[in-house]
Formats: structure tokens, sequence, C-alpha cells
């Protein structure tokens, strides 16, 4: 069990329930399948903002235009590389527990979201676990598009 997970789950049981597990989700920079489109396309669209934005600076474009390609240039940006670090933040403030009584995660950047997963009404559990032993538990249906 995770210490420091252990602490903050502590907070958020209820009399009489017993932590049997708590964790955190993998830590840092993590590219999904679902990225293999994604990385292409933020790398076509951030390329040509940054084109466009290039070249109507260097040329006598009215001020319009100059402006004009800055919030897709941002929007290139958080493509490209921001949206890999909200993730890996937003996962730095998570933690799970498992009970005898529920599944409990503690999470929020800016604000504490607990949720409570009752286990007497999980419909579906799965387990994906790799060779190392490391995997992933799901709660609920598998979106089919996961990965």
């Amino acid at each position: 069990m995770d210490a420091n997970a252990t602490l903050v789950l502590s907070k958020e049981l209820a009399s009489g329930e017993r932590l049997l597990w708590s964790g955190r989700p993998q830590q840092g920079v993590v590219v999904r399948r679902t990225d293999l489109f994604l990385i292409p396309f933020s790398l076509l669209w951030c390329g040509f903002a940054v084109f466009w934005e290039a070249t109507v600076l260097t040329s006598k474009a009215p001020l319009l235009f100059r402006l004009w390609g800055i919030p897709f240039v941002l929007v290139g940006l958080y493509l490209v590389v921001g949206r890999f670090l909200v993730e890996a933040n937003q996962r730095a403030q998570t933690v799970y527990g498992l009970t005898d009584q529920n599944v409990v995660i503690v999470s929020g950047l800016r604000t504490r979201n607990v949720k409570r997963l009752t286990l007497r009404t999980l419909s579906d559990v799965s387990l994906d676990e790799s060779t190392d032993r490391r995997g992933t538990i799901t709660f609920g249906p598998t979106p089919p598009s996961s990965g």
C-alpha cells in the first residue's frame, strides 16, 4: 500500500470501513493507443498554425490576421505538449483505495473530488494485467476505445 495514498484515503473512510488497498495511477507522461491518431493530428495542426502565424507576422498583413492565428497556435501547443502535462498533473493528484465496502477515488487539481463506488452495486469489474504485474482495473462497462 502507498503510505501517502493511505493517509489521504483515511480521511474519507466511513466509520467501521477498512482500507484493504491503496495506490496511485501511473505517474509521469503516458502515451496511449488513442495518441496514435492524436499525435500526428496535433503536429499537423500546430505546424500549420505556426506556419500561418509566422507568415502573417513577417508580411504586412492587417492586425486582425496577425491576431487570428494566435488562438490556433495556443490550441496546437496544448494538443502537442500541454495535454500530456495536464493529464500527468491530474494523475499526480489522484489516489485510489479499495475498502471492504467501496472503491474510493480522490482527485482534483483545484478542488478535492471524492468518488465512491459501492462494491455491492458494481456490475462489471475487469482486470487487464501485463507481464510485469502492472495493470488496469476497470469498474463498470469498458468503453470500446479505451487503451
